[in-house]
């Protein structure tokens, strides 16, 4: 008899590995660290500015939430950095934080089990604009024209084969891609390759470098961005009647996952314990989220009861929340369709309202979130809502953690990501105990 999908995995065929969260990496636009990142966040600061990647003047939306002050050769050997695209510099600097932040010792280790699971929504965007251009600029001239480093540079896997690449490591490698969702889904595997024996420890994150030309002139035709160019700042307000869409953001973040019993032998700190992840598809519309929110219920529960976790036992929700007009309905409505009664103990909160949204890199920075929620019992807020800007289909009885950080104690928090195309992922991480 086949056993029922519907049961946890751990019901199915043999005790499972735990899995713990060892080191932690980021480049964001609120901080080239970690540790920025996360005091930003708690202080309520905004990371939208003027565009400064290039001219945006012709563009509806001319602001976004790039990287400041951001040095790929502080990360990579120069000459090397030249043949990556700026998305692998993002990847390669937070796995690079990630991994002094473990404090792993690589002569200690089996390196045939440490791999590297990554996701990316878009990859190298800046290198495949740059070599177009750069063919149309001299086609009817000298012919054809295009880099040895073209393909891969511009690849969305590179990142996890620069990663392996610089630290010599043999296990599994390769990206997930499902637009907003993907490392969300990279997370996903690389605890679902652990706990089922086949790695020791896996580098896993997000990246995405897409505040180019193409990237904002594709999201403005889809009328996606928001275009409050006249304060952007205070243009991201998820949950707010006034939302008109979201902010571009950039970078990327970088969770070790490791085996328990493997980080306890080598007396690794542990931040967090990975409890579950699910997934679901809407099936419903190549962009936009099911309007009752269907496919959101559907991952909560189903990374619930991979977590073997009630609703109740969820402290804090670090939601999609993009700030648009539909999805942040919708999800509104699964929260309040999984968790009930419970939903108004539950702190919410929308970090894109500060970082922007990272696309494929979204998920693994809004983990590192929730993982740092848990450890140091805060919640960051949702800033930007304003005193009567309120919209009649959303339930403000609900604590969105509006404008300021709130301390109370997270048992544990489950983090929402959702992709075009209807990809939904959620994970869920704990306090760590014996």
């Amino acid at each position: 008899m086949i056993p029922s999908p519907s049961l946890p995995l751990n019901s199915l065929y043999m005790e499972l590995k735990r899995v713990v969260v060892t080191g932690i990496g980021a480049v964001s636009p609120l901080g080239n660290s970690a540790a920025e990142t996360w005091q930003k966040l708690l202080d309520g600061v905004s990371g939208a500015a003027p565009i400064t990647h290039f001219d945006a003047t012709q563009f509806k939306t001319q602001f976004a939430c790039e990287l400041k002050g951001f040095k790929a050769e502080n990360y990579i050997d120069r000459k090397e950095a030249r043949k990556m695209d700026p998305y692998c510099h993002y990847a390669m600097a937070a796995a690079s934080m990630a991994m002094d932040d473990s404090a792993i010792d690589l002569e200690a280790i089996d390196k045939n089990r440490v791999g590297v699971v990554f996701g990316v929504g878009i990859g190298g965007m800046q290198t495949f604009e740059d070599e177009i251009v750069n063919y149309a600029l001299h086609k009817d001239t000298v012919g054809p024209k295009f880099s040895p480093f073209f393909v891969p540079k511009m690849i969305a896997d590179i990142c996890a084969g620069q990663i392996s690449i610089k630290y010599g490591f043999h296990g599994p490698n390769y990206i997930t891609s499902s637009a907003c969702a993907s490392s969300t889904n990279a997370l996903a595997d690389a605890f679902n390759l652990i706990r089922l024996g086949k790695a020791n420890v896996i580098v896993s994150g997000g990246a995405e470098a897409a505040i180019i030309p193409c990237g904002v002139g594709g999201f403005n035709a889809m009328h996606a961005l928001s275009t409050r160019n006249d304060d952007p700042e205070h243009a991201s307000r998820p949950f707010s009647a006034s939302r008109d869409g979201f902010i571009m953001g950039e970078g990327a973040a970088c969770l070790i996952l490791e085996e328990l019993e493997h980080a306890k032998a080598r007396g690794a700190k542990i931040y967090a314990e990975m409890a579950g992840a699910g997934m679901s598809a809407d099936a419903h519309h190549i962009t936009a989220s099911h309007p009752e929110g269907l496919g959101a219920k559907l991952v909560m529960e189903n990374a619930l009861e991979d977590a073997e976790l009630k609703p109740e036992d969820i402290d804090y929700i670090n939601v999609h929340g993009t700030s648009t007009p539909v999805g942040d309905i919708s999800e509104v409505k699964a929260i309040q369709a999984v968790f009930g009664e419970h939903a108004y103990e539950l702190n919410i909160s929308s970090t894109k309202s500060m970082t922007g949204h990272l696309l494929g890199a979204a998920g693994a920075l809004e983990a590192m979130v929730s993982v740092l929620s848990v450890q140091n019992d805060v919640v960051p807020p949702t800033i930007n809502h304003e005193e009567g800007d309120d919209d009649p289909e959303i339930d403000y009885k609900l604590n969105f953690t509006f404008n300021k950080a709130q301390k109370r104690t997270v048992r544990a928090a489950l983090s929402n990501t959702f992709g075009f195309g209807g990809h939904n992922a959620c994970v869920i991480f704990k306090k760590y105990a014996e």
